[in-house]
């Protein structure tokens, strides 16, 4: 097994990056969030998950511990394969998808593509007891997960902005108003950020 490759970051999409290392380009499969923390550097190490079957021998990269645990986790889960978690994961980054799993929040899980409702309650079910998300986690989900929240939280990182601080900044919004629309959220979070 492949614990981590380390090297030159020589090609970066959102859905793989090529590394090289000792002359050998590795081709990884990411996440979004995996993108983000990539993006603008040369020299980078990713933890490894192997996928090895009879038609393919499949990389997958992630930046750090938790996110591989959770893909792991994860692809445990019947019904939930390698592909559908990266989907998962880059949908709703680590942090947040403990504090969905652990609330028992069915609906924001089926919102990602390719999930339904069966398939979110199976993930929650199998997974609720052997996740214990940490306190920061807690601290960036807003009071009411909402689909304004994660529209306006989706168009600030399409604006290029860090999703961890546009999540911050949400989330002081949405706890002042929990109402508010998402051009209003937009607009006083870029004025905040």
């Amino acid at each position: 097994m492949i614990e981590y490759i380390k090297g030159v970051l020589s090609e970066l999409t959102p859905a793989y990056a090529v590394l090289e290392t000792a002359g050998i380009g590795y081709m990884l499969n990411i996440t979004l969030p995996a993108y983000e923390a990539l993006e603008g550097k040369s020299d980078v190490k990713l933890l490894v998950h192997e996928v090895i079957r009879e038609d393919a021998h499949l990389l997958y990269g992630f930046v750090d511990e938790r996110e591989r645990n959770l893909f792991r986790l994860l692809i445990g889960v019947s019904g939930v394969g390698a592909n559908t978690a990266r989907i998962i994961l880059s949908s709703i980054p680590a942090p947040e998808l403990e504090v969905v799993i652990v609330s028992g929040d069915h609906a924001r899980l089926k919102n990602v593509k390719g999930i339904g409702i069966k398939t979110a309650q199976r993930v929650i079910v199998d997974l609720k007891d052997k996740i214990k998300p940490a306190e920061e986690a807690l601290l960036l989900q807003p009071s009411a997960t909402s689909d304004t929240y994660d529209e306006a939280l989706a168009a600030l990182v399409m604006l290029g902005f860090a999703r961890q601080q546009s999540q911050k900044v949400l989330k002081k919004l949405f706890d002042a108003d929990p109402s508010i629309k998402v051009e209003q959220a937009i607009k006083k979070a870029l004025a905040m950020l």
